[in-house]
Order: structure tokens, then C-alpha cells, then sequence
């Protein structure tokens, strides 16, 4: 597949992100370091909960989670992400960094 074809895709099935700029910014101004994201995972969960037919399972190996979102049979498809913040200096001058 031409890298093309691919942008033509991607443009053609980018969801708006809109919708999640609010947490985006939250989760930025809010960081918590590994095995400390009590309110990261509580503002996750919240998150699912709000877009509705989500089955949530919080506190996984301590404050992980999982949203299930079922779809009828077929096939099943993970998806994975990490929430903990890095120890670093934010030098971009956002006001939500």
C-alpha cells in the first residue's frame, strides 16, 4: 500500500478528537508517576462510564482497568495504553503542561 493511499485512509476515518481535549488536558495537568495514578485510572474509568456500554473493572494489579465494550460475536480486539506520568521538566509553556 502506497503511503498515499495510507494518508487518504486516515484522513477519511480520523474520529474528532474534540470530544476529548477536556480529559486530554486534565490527564496533562494531573500527572501521576507509576504505581500512583489513583485519579488518572478514577478519571479513565469515569470516562467510559460517560460514553455509556462500557463493563468497567477497576484496581487490576492496583490501579489498572478495563473497559469492555461487547459487540456481538466475532472476534475481540485490546487495546492497551499507559497512564503514568514521567518525571520530567514540560518546557512547552502550555498552560495545561
Amino acid at each position: 500500500m502506497s503511503s498515499q493511499k495510507l494518508i487518504e485512509i486516515v484522513k477519511a476515518n480520523r474520529p474528532a478528537l474534540e470530544p476529548y481535549e477536556d480529559l486530554y488536558k486534565h490527564l496533562h495537568s494531573h500527572p501521576e508517576l507509576s504505581l500512583q495514578e489513583i485519579e488518572t485510572a478514577a478519571s479513565a474509568a469515569q470516562h467510559l462510564r460517560s460514553l455509556g456500554g462500557f463493563d468497567i473493572h477497576e484496581h487490576i494489579g492496583g490501579h489498572g482497568l478495563a473497559g469492555v465494550l461487547k459487540n456481538g460475536a466475532g472476534k475481540t480486539i485490546l487495546l492497551r495504553a499507559d497512564m503514568d506520568a514521567l518525571p520530567v521538566e514540560e518546557k512547552t509553556g502550555l498552560p495545561y503542561a
